[in-house]
């Protein structure tokens, strides 16, 4: 199944209807004939057995929409569900309510098979490119939420230069809206949303697109580019169309179209689908901006703020890649801290922190750009000199040494504690793995240990 989707409406009949067009969609069916066995079904079950989306009708005969919406919203377990609001013709209160109240969608029903699976295939597309992005938040180390919003940036946009939606057409729109938005609103031409990184269409958080037809080439040509362009692919796009047709607008959400809207659709309920899209993106920034800093935190070591080992191991075996296929040599360094668990013992544990942090940060200042420190256990860090011969090595690690034992380091309570390390180096001259490599490192440095610490000792290999 490609997810588990919930009906909630009234009428039998509508059940049985859209049961069938998800079935046929591979998509798994869950019934719910008022708005309490539908609050239920999500909030009264196991996370496992959440719906990944709803359909709400919005006229139900125990609450309405927007109610159910609300209680939804209101609870964790119900607050990321999808939901497409189900409306009947001409009822534009229910639709502006519904969207008030949190829906990710609002559909006037009767709806074409087409246009409906499109809707439900885009929606479940957009979340689960940002599945597994709120791992820090499923533990609890999410920031909590804003208070409030700052505007967003809408960019009104034709689809081409010789679209009907001219200029006359966009300065009506632009101030239709400005009486529903507090959001910045910009006419851009479509060079500009697309040619202009530094300019303001580049921090648009939405593009609005006027065309007469959301299924003509121009529109759907520019929908692709905005949402394959490096500068405009986060940004949502809402295309603005005066034909109506579920066709072009099911060609559209298949394309990523983040809403189309037709001419049933006024000023007011546009200016509350635009607020959606805006939330339902920044929403997805702050995921991806999650995602950026738990991929960064999964590679730095929290401490010391140098790469972990994880990191470490990939970015070496590639400078082995790369020296095999240039023929020049690289060097490998295990640095030690010398009787490092007596400064613990001896001094206390933040002390001994206090030193890794140091050290790291003296072993840094000594190194080129372009060479490789990682702290890769408790006092141990690896150094990775890329384009190095044994004599390059020599210098560097005679450097290390000297940045270490030179200065004593100050304790927290004035004193001065002397530290050494002890390095073990090897030179890789040929094929030799990169993990072999690391093995020899690590006996040249228990060969440094045992000729008495502050010292370094080579290992060379050769192919």
């Amino acid at each position: 199944m490609s997810g588990r989707i919930l009906i909630v409406d009234a009428v039998a009949t509508n059940r049985i209807v859209h049961r069938a067009r998800l079935s046929a969609g591979l998509y798994e069916p869950v019934l719910a004939a008022d708005g309490k066995s539908g609050l239920a079904a999500v909030l009264g079950v196991p996370a496992a057995l959440r719906p990944d989306l709803i359909l709400l009708a919005l006229d139900l005969p125990d609450m309405a929409g927007d109610e159910v919406l609300r209680r939804l919203r209101a609870d964790p377990r119900g607050r990321h569900v999808l939901v497409i609001g189900l409306a009947t013709v001409g009822d534009t209160a229910a639709r502006a309510a519904a969207l008030a109240a949190g829906a990710d969608a609002v559909i006037v029903t009767p709806v074409a098979d087409r246009l409906l699976l499109a809707r439900v295939r885009n929606l479940l597309r957009s979340r689960a490119d940002l599945a597994g992005t709120g791992a820090m938040g499923d533990a609890g180390f999410a920031d909590p939420a804003a208070a409030f919003d700052l505007p967003g940036v809408l960019a009104l946009v034709p689809a081409h230069a010789g679209d009907p939606a001219g200029p006359g057409d966009r300065s009506d729109m632009l101030d239709d809206l400005s009486r529903h938005l507090s959001d910045r609103l910009i006419p851009v031409s479509r060079n500009q949303s697309l040619a202009d990184p530094g300019g303001q269409a580049a921090a648009a958080d939405i593009f609005i697109v006027q065309s007469s037809d959301a299924a003509s080439e121009a529109t759907l040509q520019l929908l692709s580019e905005l949402k394959s362009h490096h500068g405009t692919r986060h940004a949502a796009v809402c295309l603005v169309e005066s034909g109506g047709r579920q066709d072009a607008a099911a060609m559209a959400f298949d394309l990523d179209a983040d809403d189309v809207v037709g001419p049933e659709v006024s000023s007011a309920e546009l200016a509350l689908r635009l607020r959606c899209l805006l939330r339902r993106k920044r929403a997805a920034d702050r995921r991806r901006a999650r995602m950026a800093t738990e991929l960064r935190l999964a590679m730095i070591d929290p401490l010391t703020g140098l790469f972990n080992r994880r990191y470490a191991g990939p970015k070496l075996a590639a400078i082995a890649a790369r020296a095999m296929e240039t023929g020049s040599p690289y060097a490998v360094m295990v640095v030690d801290i010398d009787r490092f668990k007596r400064v613990n013992d001896l001094h206390g544990h933040a002390t001994g922190d206090a030193v890794l942090v140091e050290v790291a940060r003296r072993l840094t200042g000594s190194l080129r750009e372009g060479d490789l420190l990682a702290r890769i256990g408790g006092e141990e860090f690896m150094v990775v000199l890329p384009d190095s011969n044994r004599s390059a090595a020599e210098t560097i690690a005679a450097r290390l040494c000297a940045a270490i034992e030179e200065h004593p380091f100050r304790l927290p309570s004035g004193g001065l504690l002397a530290v050494t390390v002890s390095i073990g180096v090897t030179v890789a001259l040929g094929a030799l793995k990169s993990d072999r490599v690391v093995e020899q490192a690590d006996l040249a440095l228990l060969d440094a240990k045992c000729l008495g610490r502050n010292r370094v000792k080579f290992r060379l290999t050769a192919a």
